[in-house]
């Protein structure tokens, strides 16, 4: 059987001196004369002795921990941010606690509690698409745990965010489809209680009222981001009296799932698609995006890492003014389909 790890009370009741004459010379302070504080490193070296970082850390009041809580660590955004935030907590000798919530609210906040209870420093956050109340981070506050959200942001400024320009990039986006002479633009946008979503519609709304044409609602069609909801919003398109020859789609996922099925009923070369995300697999597609919004995943992850870590280390935080932080996003186009 393994024995118990040796620990300073093990150490001074052989020695003969007090746990605290132990910790004092383990720690090479001067009250300790040098011979006793060698018998006591060479014996806690003989017998093993480790020291207990978690005591030592909660008498610091820092547990040097980060949360992080994604909807999916598989998809390619949040790997790529993933790796900034680990990049940037190993610079400050933090460690990094990972968990999804899988796109579903109660699990989302079942970690945030989890998360509470591992006493972590600060939490780092893209919400689920059903998250549309948020009182289980505003309970943090309380425990003085700071939280910043990225990429999937709460609809509210008083929060830390850090988030991409969804807005003008749909702009860009919708912008690019009218000058290759499309007309009629549709949108297969995300849930409502996405404020992504509505940013992706605010930018849709004003790039086709700019160019004097009228908005058409029905034209943008929300779905729950699934290989099913893509073809249901699908055949709406396919059986409107506007049908569109292009579409803006949520994310490069949902792009992929509406090529799929446009591939399926041949009518792959009746459409031009632009997305979001912009994965590297989709320039290697026989059939894919004409564009992708570029929305630099690492440079989020890093800033919001950054910002986090400030806010620990601040200590006014409480009253400190909120980091809105925007990343500017751009269109990247790819090779003309034939």
């Amino acid at each position: 059987m393994q024995s118990k790890p040796t620990t300073i009370k093990e150490i001074a009741r052989i020695l003969n001196i007090s746990p605290s004459s132990v910790s004092r010379g383990l720690h090479d302070h001067p009250s300790i004369g040098a011979v006793t504080r060698e018998k006591i490193k060479q014996l806690a070296k003989s017998l093993n002795y480790e020291p207990n970082n978690a005591a030592i850390l909660f008498q610091k009041g820092k547990t040097y921990t980060i949360g992080v809580i994604l909807p999916e660590l598989s998809e390619h955004f949040f790997s790529i941010a993933i790796s900034a935030i680990e990049d940037e907590a190993i610079k400050k000798n933090y460690t990094v606690i990972f968990a999804q919530s899988h796109d579903n609210y109660e699990q989302e906040v079942k970690l945030v509690e989890k998360m509470k209870n591992q006493r972590v420093d600060g939490l780092l956050v893209s919400i689920s698409k059903d998250t549309s109340k948020f009182d289980h981070f505003e309970k943090l506050n309380s425990f003085n745990i700071p939280v910043v959200f990225f990429d999937r942001i709460p609809p509210f400024k008083n929060v830390h965010y850090v988030a991409c320009s969804l807005e003008s990039a749909t702009i860009k986006a919708v912008n690019y489809l009218l000058k290759k002479g499309h007309r009629s633009i549709g949108m297969i946008n995300g849930p409502n209680t996405l404020y992504a979503s509505e940013e992706r519609k605010d930018g849709y709304m004003q790039a086709i009222t700019f160019n004097r044409l009228k908005f058409d609602p029905s034209l943008v069609v929300n779905c729950d981001l699934t290989e099913q909801g893509t073809i249901e919003a699908a055949n709406q398109f396919l059986n409107h009296k506007r049908k569109p020859t292009a579409i803006v789609a949520f994310n490069d996922y949902v792009a992929l799932f509406l090529i799929k099925y446009f591939k399926k009923l041949n009518v792959i070369n009746d459409f031009d698609v632009v997305s979001y995300a912009n994965l590297p697999i989709i320039s290697y597609l026989d059939n894919s995006p004409v564009a992708s919004v570029e929305q630099y995943p690492y440079l989020q992850g890093q800033k919001a890492a950054n910002i986090l870590l400030d806010l620990i280390h601040s200590p006014n935080s409480e009253n400190q003014a909120y980091y809105n932080t925007i990343v500017e996003s751009d269109l990247i186009v790819n090779e003309v389909k034939e």
